[in-house]
């Protein structure tokens, strides 16, 4: 295999999460995907959440397969349909949101642009996004930026404690108030580059 086209090791687990369910035929996966749904209205959810993490496995795979498009079974009323990938709209909320919108969970894609988020909250999610971008940025410093900031170890553990408390607020406020908009909304609760782990998120 060419090395460029290799898996990560952690693409290659996530892959490995997945194979049973790629043995699921398609009206199994698409009645567990609609019934998982109903389980998931009305809350919004990390991005960690053991059911959370199960439905995106099965999601992803659905999304290979085109499932929701074949209609082989009916998701719970309150979710409408995507634009993106016409799978059931549940979006996603990332410090990206400025540059991505809110994601899909089903086809990653932008599922509502930034621009198109209400604007009973769109304010706050740009305030917050703009607050978030420079402490996670520490963990992208070069060599110059490190040497001005000085202590480097200690800034980038200052940065790691302002996003737990940037990602608890998306868990606590911004998030549950999607759920005016949206019929269940999922959350990303951990920042890979400060090493900040959902057990360090905590509301």
């Amino acid at each position: 295999m060419d090395p460029e086209h290799e898996s990560s090791p952690l693409e290659s687990l996530w892959q490995e999460y997945g194979r049973n369910m790629r043995d699921w035929d398609d009206l199994t996966l698409a009645r567990w995907l609609a019934q998982t749904l109903g389980q998931l209205e009305g809350r919004a959810w990390r991005f960690s959440h053991p059911l959370a993490v199960v439905y995106r496995l099965g999601a992803q795979v659905g999304h290979e397969r085109s499932i929701w498009l074949k209609r082989l079974a009916t998701p719970p009323a309150a979710y409408t349909e995507s634009p993106c990938c016409r799978a059931p709209f549940l979006p996603l909320l990332t410090r990206d949101v400025r540059e991505s919108g809110l994601v899909c969970l089903h086809c990653s894609e932008t599922l509502v642009p930034f621009d198109e988020i209400p604007a009973e909250i769109r304010d706050d999610l740009l305030s917050w996004a703009q607050g978030y971008e420079p402490v996670h940025a520490v963990a992208h410093w070069d060599d110059r930026q490190r040497r001005r900031g000085g202590n480097y170890d200690s800034a980038f553990e200052h940065a790691a404690q302002q996003a737990e408390k940037f990602l608890a607020r998306a868990g606590k406020d911004l998030a549950p108030r999607l759920l005016n908009l949206y019929a269940a909304v999922v959350w990303e609760d951990q920042d890979e580059c400060l090493e900040v782990r959902p057990e360090d998120v905590t509301l």
